[in-house]
């Protein structure tokens, strides 16, 4: 069973920044992808950004040039820098990884961001 665990949540203000993290149970080179995915209060989820095992990123138009994902593949985690953070960034954020069609959810670290 894959675990994956997130981390670094929380409350910041409009133009800080913050990073989150989530570290599996499993090599994450296992997954053919990896990324994040948030859900804000009456929103679809929606993916924030990817990686898959190539290093090969993508990102939401809405995060592209303030949020970087990346990869430490010796401690099985990865990572989202979200800068200049803006209100509308709140959500809950969920870990993701998908190896062929099956996926995987960590449980999700709540970010608020609010002045």
């Amino acid at each position: 069973q894959v675990q994956l665990v997130e981390s670094g949540g929380g409350l910041v203000r409009p133009g800080e920044s913050l990073r989150i993290s989530c570290t599996s149970s499993e090599n994450i080179f296992f997954f053919n992808t990896m990324g994040w995915y948030r859900r804000a209060p009456g929103k679809e989820r929606e993916l924030v950004a990817s990686i898959n095992v190539g290093g090969v990123t993508n990102y939401a138009e809405s995060v592209r040039g303030r949020f970087t994902i990346d990869r430490d593949g010796a401690k099985k985690t990865i990572y989202l820098q979200m800068n200049s953070l803006k209100p509308e960034d709140t959500a809950m954020y969920f870990c993701n990884a998908r190896v062929a069609s099956r996926l995987h959810w960590g449980q999700g670290i709540q970010v608020t961001v609010q002045a």
